[in-house]
């Protein structure tokens, strides 16, 4: 990575609000929705199908920060995505960095749209977890974050740092206090002192990892930040679509699941996800969204007690 550090510092403009970069707050709350319609569906996308020989193989997607559409490239099935969102496309020039190592291909790319390798898969981390099966997400998830903070040779497209990721926190801190204030002291330290520092994806959930069928499980949208490797693994413990989310157990026996998995130390690991949570609040009370920033409040809670307790 060394070739790769010089370049770390390059933060692109970014012409769109940040809401649209912040995983939970922006893409899974009533952001997507379906259209059919063979005729829309050519209207929107018939430039890039007719450049890039495309086949229709589905109904298309919008996205509060892009349009998607499932087609077959040279036979293989594939994901058009058009967006004229500064950070997508960001994502996209990282997916092409990882060259198909632990994230989904990159098929074809210009300043428009961006082919990808779709998942066919009928697998679902969200649903494994949810039935049971916790465990065996979160070392899947662990697995997969591996392949993408692998050391490359290659300088990587221009990333964000995560300090400039957590401004937000600053002024929730200032206005709420309490857990945001706690919140916002823990991240200062991180930020204060990075270890393991590494490319990063930047919103690594269960939604964000797919089953490509015999390419195994790999990660999509990624965001493109620069930090220490833990705060990929912070999000593992904040998902609102878990029931079990909020509660000390789950927190404290995927503590240890995902520490041990990934190398990391507890504490530390218990550290980004005070921090993350309480990022992941402030988005969401800056959006408005009071209510859904209970979950990830009371999950800062828990971590930060469990760092008090040790």
């Amino acid at each position: 990575m060394a070739a790769a550090r010089r370049d770390m510092s390059i933060t692109p403009r970014l012409k769109k609000s940040p809401k649209n970069q912040r995983g939970w707050n922006s893409r899974h709350l009533g952001g997507i929705s379906f259209c059919s319609g063979k005729t829309y569906a050519s209207a929107m996308f018939k430039p890039h199908i007719d450049r890039w020989h495309l086949t229709e193989d589905g109904d298309p997607i919008i996205t509060r920060s892009g349009r998607l559409l499932p087609v077959l490239w040279q036979g293989k099935p594939a994901m058009l995505k058009l967006s004229d969102d500064d950070a997508e496309r960001a994502g996209a020039q990282l997916l092409r960095w990882w060259n198909g190592a632990g994230a989904a291909k990159v098929y074809r790319l210009d300043a428009e749209a961006v082919l990808l390798e779709r998942a066919t898969g009928s697998r679902s981390l969200l649903a494994m977890a949810a039935d049971g099966h916790d465990d065996a997400a979160s070392r899947i998830i662990c697995a997969t974050v591996a392949k993408l903070h692998a050391k490359r040779d290659i300088t990587p497209p221009p990333v964000i740092p995560l300090a400039r990721w957590f401004r937000a926190l600053t002024p929730a801190a200032s206005t709420h206090g309490d857990t945001f204030a706690a919140c916002h002291a823990i991240a200062a330290a991180l930020l204060a002192d990075p270890r393991d520092q590494t490319v990063l994806h930047g919103d690594i959930h269960h939604r964000n990892i797919l089953d490509f069928e015999g390419r195994g499980w790999l990660a999509i949208d990624p965001k493109g930040l620069v930090g220490e490797r833990g705060y990929d693994h912070a999000n593992t413990f904040a998902n609102p679509e878990l029931a079990i989310a909020t509660t000390q157990e789950r927190l404290q026996r995927q503590l240890s699941i995902v520490a041990e998995a990934a190398g990391l130390d507890k504490r530390r690991l218990l550290q980004w996800i005070a921090a993350y949570c309480g990022l992941s609040a402030a988005w969401f009370v800056e959006d408005g969204l009071v209510r859904e920033a209970e979950t990830p409040l009371t999950i800062a809670g828990i971590a930060i007690a469990e760092l008090a307790a040790r």
